[in-house]
């Protein structure tokens, strides 16, 4: 069957919708082009609320290859369609994309996505037929036999290999692609559809050929050279995403702010697309993104490691809350690690709260995948509200305190209403109410998080406090075991 371009994939789901689906599908090239297509072909071959039991996305590990193969050989709860995709597989590679691997395994490492770069990484090792134990000495990766894991600089490989085992990771010992090429040959049942996500193929491998012959291929490459043609075809897909991402929401972008946001990200697609989402929502009720939104937004994040680092651990990224923190560690602002944690208590803190807030009847307004205007009109004022209900409380609990033989023996002194005011803003959701943004911001990651999740950090942040205080125990430690219990 014929390879179908990422650019024609609008008119192929209005023609296929209407004559029905292939049984197999793989989408490969560009990674947030691809996570696009999987998004729209799930949600058009599940187009109602079946997807919810009937669409089974499996990260793309060797390990997890049986398990695609008897979810795709099982019948869905609910009679109808069902949907199981195998997502970021690496299994079409070959020895012929040992450096490209590689090349990927540093990319991601550079990045400080340590986990996506060990599944590179590991895959590249099974190809080589090199034990991850051969690898565990630093220097080792003169074993690597490839010119970019001979330079000087590869200390990034031991970097890899450390995760690795820190992780309990191995490498796989089996060719996977024959046991799925097998499977796709002998055939599902008729109304399961497999879906495969792959950054890389080799269209020489019988896998690829048995997909290109019973299913269909969706090519979301784009060239990465600088030719003119290259460089074309890079900002036509940038114009192409940045189109989407701003249609849906109503917004435009003019030229300053376009070259300003491109002259950051260059072509990185998935960095672009995350920063536009982020100025959209800033811009609020204004229809135009502007230079000064890019310079407000953007630049501000770059130039605040201490913002970087609490945005991550809020986010559950492990690798890069690790990275943050080894980064202020390492510079002169942060004196001691007390001061990061006490930067991750006022989060979890604030977290706990919004959990507060979205239980209480202010939160009734607020749903998952509220957009920045409607939180604006309806929710805001809520917030605002719930904040002066909250003080109220505080207020009312100081009062009592204040009239308390006991709590007055036991005080030495009263409270200055300076203080007094400090405390209570710690409780408060949107201390700056004229700045709405930040708090739209966390309530959007409080979804990632359920109360009891944040009880237990909360429990886990005050041992750690009392670690760092009676023990002596490495203190860079301590502070890891809290991002460890808050990102996983």
């Amino acid at each position: 069957m014929p390879v179908i371009k990422y650019s024609e994939l609008k008119r192929y789901l209005k023609e296929t919708s209407k004559k029905g689906f292939e049984q197999v599908y793989l989408i490969f090239g560009e990674e947030v082009l691809y996570k696009s297509v999987l998004d729209k072909l799930v949600k058009t071959i599940l187009p109602d609320a079946s997807r919810i039991l009937n669409y089974e996305p499996i990260e793309g590990t060797n390990d997890n290859i049986q398990d695609v193969i008897n979810k795709l050989n099982t019948y869905s709860l609910l009679s109808g369609t069902k949907v199981v995709a195998l997502c970021d597989s690496q299994i079409f590679y070959t020895k012929k994309d040992e450096n490209a691997i590689l090349e990927k395994a540093k990319e991601a490492c550079d990045k400080n996505n340590l986990k996506k770069g060990a599944k590179y990484f590991l895959n590249l090792l099974n190809l080589l037929n090199i034990p991850l134990g051969d690898l565990s000495q630093p220097g080792s990766a003169k074993n690597i036999n490839l010119e970019l894991a001979k330079t000087n600089e590869n200390s990034w490989i031991d970097k890899l290999v450390e995760y690795c085992l820190e992780n309990k990771l191995s490498v796989a010992a089996r060719d996977d692609s024959k046991i799925l090429q097998k499977a796709v040959e002998k055939g599902f049942p008729k109304k399961n559809h497999l879906i495969i996500t792959t950054e890389i193929v080799n269209k020489q491998r019988v896998l690829y050929k048995s997909i290109n012959k019973t299913g269909i291929i969706i090519d979301c490459s784009v060239p990465k050279g600088n030719r003119k043609g290259d460089k074309a075809a890079q900002t036509a897909m940038i114009n192409d995403r940045m189109k989407s991402i701003l249609d849906t929401r109503g917004k435009k972008i003019n030229r300053d702010a376009y070259n300003a946001l491109y002259g950051m990200t260059g072509f990185d697609l998935r960095t672009f697309a995350n920063n536009l989402e982020k100025l959209a929502d800033y811009t609020g009720k204004r229809n135009e993104i502007t230079l000064n939104d890019v310079q407000s937004v953007l630049k501000r994040t770059k130039k605040d490691p201490l913002y970087e680092f609490t945005n991550a651990t809020t986010e559950r990224n492990l690798d890069q809350s690790i990275f943050f923190m080894s980064t202020l560690l390492a510079g002169d602002d942060i004196k001691h690690p007390l001061q990061l944690l006490a930067a991750i208590t006022n989060q979890m803190r604030k977290l706990l709260m919004i959990k507060s807030f979205v239980k209480s009847r202010y939160g009734a307004a607020w749903y998952k995948g509220c957009q920045y205007p409607q939180f604006q009109s309806a929710v805001m004022q809520a917030v605002i509200e719930f904040d002066k209900a909250i003080a109220g409380t505080i207020n009312d609990w100081d009062k009592m305190l204040e009239h308390d033989e006991i709590f007055e023996k036991k005080t030495v002194k009263k409270k200055s209403t300076t203080q007094t005011k400090a405390v209570d803003k710690i409780f408060l959701i949107a201390p700056n109410p004229k700045n709405a943004y930040p708090v739209y911001m966390m309530l959007k990651k409080s979804d990632n998080f359920t109360e009891h999740e944040l009880i237990s950090i909360m429990e886990s942040i005050h041992e750690a406090d009392l670690r760092f205080k009676s023990t002596g125990q490495t203190p860079e430690l301590i502070l890891e075991s809290v991002i460890f219990k808050i990102c996983n």
